[in-house]
């Protein structure tokens, strides 16, 4: 038996979201179990739930298998799968191109632990919050930090 779907979900919305996630939100707002979904579509509910939990990838199989059993287009959680794989990669890749740490103020970054900050993914946040509160030097700093010439960096105050 399978459940059916009044609206089909723009892919737009979903990028860059695992697609358990919305597996996880599909299956709360029809009151229905990850093992009551996992014997409806004839598939383990340990697989259902390394989806849903991030711990495994999204396969073809079971994607078609949970489309059909929301009424999805064809290839929707695939496809959100393929878009999610693109953004980690694309995360992974900002992580490699941006290495060290900035001379600035702990200060200019109150709200967060500053040793935490990921300088790659959070970019342009923290371009804006040094131009914000940062110093004269500190503005310098994140330029050559991020290789910005000066003009690029009045551009984006």
């Amino acid at each position: 038996m399978y459940l059916c779907s009044v609206m089909k979900p723009d892919i737009n919305k979903y990028k860059g979201i695992r697609p358990g996630k919305v597996i996880d939100r599909e299956l709360k707002k029809r009151g229905l179990s990850q093992r009551e979904l996992a014997r409806q579509i004839g598939e383990h509910s340990q697989s259902l739930n390394a989806v849903i939990n991030g711990h495994r990838s999204l396969t073809t199989a079971l994607s078609i298998k949970l489309d059909r059993a929301f009424g999805y287009d064809e290839g929707f959680l695939l496809a959100l799968q393929a878009y999610y794989n693109a953004f980690e990669y694309k995360l992974q890749e900002e992580k490699v191109l941006v290495s060290g740490t900035p001379d600035i103020r702990k200060i200019v970054f109150w709200d967060t632990i500053f040793d935490r900050l990921d300088w790659g993914r959070y970019r342009d946040t923290i371009i804006q919050r040094v131009l914000e509160y940062g110093s004269e030097d500190e503005k310098e700093e994140i330029a050559r930090f991020y290789g910005i010439c000066a003009s690029e960096l009045t551009k984006k105050q």
